[in-house]
This record gives structure tokens, sequence and C-alpha cells, in this order.
């Protein structure tokens, strides 16, 4: 039984729990801040404590004695774990999307006798997998295009759009700069620009520049592609909107205004799906061809509760990389980058099938490496 440490209560974390719980391989103890996020995730067998993220003492005192802990932390609270974990020698895992988290996780990771994994979740995570496992099939690469979005099934208002995740984590990557690769050059590129739009399944979508949505894959292929970009999938006209809000009305410079607006103006739904969409191009065999990855994946029941696709596809990829850690899948000590793991390796993980459209089935209990 391996012990884990599952930090935050909300949506994905206890996804992330009941997940590692369903198992019967885990000993799983969930910390929030909030007692009464607590209370509810304190089922069938999953610990709780009352944990200020802040307070660093009490946070490496809370790490100490577990093989691994996930955050599931609003983002500018990552870099407070990761710390701790260093401190504490305890396994990392993270779902940010936030660029500079990453950078300060990796220069912790250096020299670490454990392993730190962050970007484990939907984009960043399994879509560089996916890019990846692509890419390293062509002779040269030309372009590669990563697509992914968090939608509703029915949208029935303005935004085309419902909470289905962090209300924080959408504004910060519809903010913050993102990486691109740009004729060979590794940039940076304003978010919600370089608006398109295309079909799938006869449905119109747009897309646009959001943050962190590639994790490492920019410094991963840099000097081996032309193009690479990633763009957030959303139904259209729900780009000319949030740039009123975010420049019009300069609710770029008032986050918690514009998320309290989110929050009060626009429903939640459990009735959601991700789509995953990455296109290569490429020389192979002498030839310019484009290979394509897409998949929709819907939401499903986890431990008898149901859960939206964003949470499962983004539990279902933490879960995944803490599996391949403890099989010994991926090296076990320092910074580990999501697009190192073979996507065949990932799918074939009793997690990692949710993305192969399957529901999640248990296998036998997993025997650590030595």
């Amino acid at each position: 039984m391996h012990s884990i440490l599952v930090i935050g209560a909300g949506k994905i974390g206890s996804t992330i729990a009941d997940m590692l719980q369903e198992t019967g391989d885990f000993t799983v103890t969930v910390a929030d801040m909030s007692a009464q996020a607590l209370e509810a995730v304190a089922h069938d067998g999953i610990g709780t404590v009352q944990l200020d993220f802040s307070d660093a003492v009490a946070l490496q005192a809370a790490l100490k004695g577990h093989y691994a802990v996930l955050s599931a932390a609003p983002y500018h609270l990552t870099g407070n774990i990761a710390q701790a974990a260093r401190v504490a020698g305890v396994n990392y895992f993270d779902l940010t999307e936030d660029v500079a988290t990453t950078r300060m996780v990796k220069e912790l990771a250096e020299g670490a006798n454990t392993a730190f994994v962050p970007q484990c979740g939907l984009a960043p995570g399994f879509i560089s997998i996916v890019a990846h496992d692509i890419a390293r099939r062509f002779d040269s690469l030309d372009t590669v295009r990563l697509r992914v979005g968090a939608l509703p099934q029915f949208p029935s208002n303005a935004l085309s759009y419902n909470l289905t995740w962090s209300t924080d984590g959408v504004i910060n990557e519809y903010i913050e700069r993102c990486e691109a690769i740009v004729d060979g050059s590794l940039r940076e590129v304003p978010a919600m620009e370089e608006l398109e739009e295309f079909s799938l399944d006869g449905t119109r979508y747009e897309a646009f520049n959001t943050s962190g949505g590639l994790g490492t894959l920019c410094e991963t292929l840099e000097g081996q592609v032309r193009n690479l970009n990633y763009k957030t999938i959303r139904y259209p006209g729900h780009c000319a909107l949030m740039r009123v809000l975010l420049n019009d009305l300069q609710l770029r410079r008032r986050r918690e205004v514009l998320k309290d607006i989110l929050e009060n103006a626009v429903p939640a739904t459990m009735q959601d799906m991700v789509i995953v969409f990455v296109t290569v191009t490429g020389q192979r065999d002498g030839r310019h061809v484009q290979e394509t990855f897409a998949r929709n994946i819907y939401g499903q029941d986890v431990a008898g509760r149901a859960r939206t696709a964003i949470q499962v596809t983004t539990a279902a990829g933490i879960c995944a990389m803490l599996d391949l850690l403890i099989q010994g899948q991926i090296p076990q000590t320092g910074f580990r980058r999501q697009e190192e793991v073979p996507l065949d390796l990932f799918l074939a993980n009793r997690f990692g099938r949710v993305y192969a459209g399957e529901r999640i089935r248990h296998a036998a209990p997993l025997e650590a490496v030595a």
C-alpha cells in the first residue's frame, strides 16, 4: 500500500482521491483549508487533514511519511507544495498550467532523490504525450498543432460555456502569455489571439492561444520543428465576448472581479465533453504527410459518483503518472516531462484507459519497484 497525500478537496482533488481509493492499492489522505470541503471527501476510508497551504512548516510536516503528494491546489499555491515536497523527500506531482511555477519545480528537482512530475493533467499533460508520440514517427517535422477543449455538450448562453473546472485556472490561461515555436524560434505570443475555426464531426469550433497547455514540449522539440502551438477549443463567439471582458472592460487587471462575475453568472454543468485534437505534419519516407489524433471523452462514474469529463481526464492523468512511477516505467528521480512517456504505455495503464475511451477498470494490485 502506498500512502498518498492529495492537496485540495475540490472537484479535481476529490476525483483523484476517489480514483485512487477505489483501487484498494493506496492509503489516501486529502488535505484542504476548508473543513466543509474535507467533510465531503471523508468517505470509504479516505483520511482528511485541515491544512493551511501557506504554512511551510505545517505543510512539510503533513507530507512526511507519504510516498507521494499530488497537488490539485490552485496554481498560485503549487510552488509552496513543491518546495515542501523537496524538503520532506516526497515524490511530487501537480496539474499546474502555470509556466513560472513549472520552472520553479524544475529548479527544485535538481539533485533530488525523488521524482518531480508536474503538469500531469489534460493540457498540459496528456496532450504532450500524444503530440510527442506522433512527432517521433516523422523523419523531420514541419508543424505540430495541439488543440484541447472542455466544453458543455449543450451550450445555452451567450458565452457558449459552462464552468466545469477551476475558474482561477481558466482566467490565468486566458491572460498569461503563451509559449510557441514560430518559424523555428521559441517565442512568447499573447493569449486570446490567432483565432481560428475548424469543423470536427460536423460541429464548428473556434480555437485561440491560451497559456500553459504545451507544458515542456516547446523545450523538448525546439530545433526540431518549424511551428508548434497550443490553442483552447471553444464554440464560435466565445473568444470575442471574453475579449470584451478582459480588454474593453479591463478585467484582466481585476481577476477577482472577473472570477466573481463568472462564478455567479455562468452556470456549472455535469454534461460536458473533452475534445483532444492533435495534428502533426512533416516528412516521412520522402513524402510530406499529416497524422492526426482526435478524440471526444465524456464523464463517467468514479466510486459510484458522477464525474464530469474534465474531472475524469484530469484526475486520470495524474493517477496514471503516479502508477507509472510506482511500476518503474518512468525514472524515479529528478524532473520528469510528460512527453517522456510513450502513448501506448499511458493508454495501457488502468487510469490512462480513460483516454482510450474506456471506463476505468482496476487490475490486480501493483507491485512497487525496489
